[in-house]
């Protein structure tokens, strides 16, 4: 009884979870830009697309436990060491204080 509860209640929201976690690091994936994958010393834009696409449709229509396990840690890495690099690269993140005219070395004065 115990399992069957576990069956039917706990596997599928799992299931829809994982589904959710690689729909958005794939979406995350596209948005990227393809030479910060390059500068950021990550596989290419082609190599997370396609694995976390396997990944989505793996979790939408096939629904094989060790697949979606698989797709969930190449999700996880995306998500947790490429994602961060690519907007480390690509200037991403929050902005401190300061203005749109501040260079790395302070604020830009002009020339004056």
């Amino acid at each position: 009884m115990l399992m069957q509860g576990f069956n039917n209640g706990v596997l599928p929201l799992l299931g829809y979870a994982m589904l959710v976690l690689a729909v958005v690091a794939f979406v995350m994936a596209v948005m990227a830009r393809e030479d910060a994958f390059r500068a950021a010393d990550k596989q290419t834009k082609t190599f997370w697309l396609v694995i976390l696409g396997i990944t989505v449709v793996v979790d939408f229509f096939l629904g094989m436990l060790f697949l979606q396990i698989a797709g969930l840690v190449a999700t996880i890495v995306f998500l947790v060491d490429v994602r961060p690099a690519l907007k480390q690269v690509s200037g991403g993140g929050r902005r401190k204080g300061g203005s749109s005219s501040d260079g790395p070395y302070g604020p830009y004065n002009g020339g004056r």
